[in-house]
């Protein structure tokens, strides 16, 4: 009796163990990262390039980090000129933004079919030069003064609202979304605000709004 009684607890325990082991392992799996990888390219801005003064190329890469959440990292080369109020001024540079995005409502079937909004912090370093800059002279007349190209920095935080959808049974999908822009900083060439900021656009106003229509291929 007493043999039997070992027995039966030895096995007992044994099996609370190897459930306990077993409920570990499932957690640990739970929360680990397979990788997973989403390229996109913007196929609006770039073709709107073709017929405009300004020319943006951009892309993103993104990749789901845990249930609805994904990481994603923008990238881009913009250049653009701005003609106005007595302004002649002309840019060019990259832009990187980094953020995350949340699926808000998804595709029972297929779990990167959706909705989501998310927030990004971006960043500009790019070459500015003013050929022209207004200036009130003597008597209430006008003229205007050149700058030499300089290099200046500005920074940005920006949201995202969008959706994305697959094509037919494939690995591309389409990905529209908007994007909400506001300055935070930027540096100053003799004290004059930047007319216009690679991937941000024009800075006279410290709200912006982006638009992008990607084409994207998950691996």
């Amino acid at each position: 009796m007493k043999t039997r009684l070992i027995f039966t607890f030895f096995f007992s325990l044994a099996g609370i163990l190897g459930f306990a082991q077993d409920q570990d392992k499932g957690k640990k799996e739970k929360w680990k990262y397979e990788p997973n990888f989403m390229v996109g390219v913007d196929v609006l801005n770039t073709g709107v390039s073709f017929f405009s003064d300004r020319k943006l190329y951009q892309g993103f890469i993104s990749s789901k980090i845990k249930n609805n959440l994904h990481g994603i990292v923008e990238a881009g080369f913009e250049t653009n000129v701005y003609q106005k109020n007595g302004y002649d001024a002309k840019v060019n540079g990259p832009f990187i933004k980094l953020g995350a995005l949340y699926m808000l409502a998804k595709d029972a079937e297929n779990e990167f079919n959706g909705f989501y909004a998310g927030g990004k912090v971006a960043g500009s370093f790019y070459n500015q030069e003013y050929m022209a800059v207004p200036v009130r002279g003597f008597g209430g007349s006008s003229s205007s003064v050149a700058f030499p190209s300089s290099a200046q920095s500005t920074y940005w935080i920006e949201g995202a609202i969008g959706g994305r959808v697959q094509l037919f049974e494939s690995s591309f999908y389409i990905d529209v979304n908007m994007q909400p822009k506001y300055l935070i900083y930027t540096t100053k060439q003799e004290e004059i605000s930047p007319m216009i900021v690679p991937g941000l656009g024009r800075s006279s106003s410290k709200f912006n709004m982006g638009f992008a229509w990607n084409i994207a291929y998950k691996f």
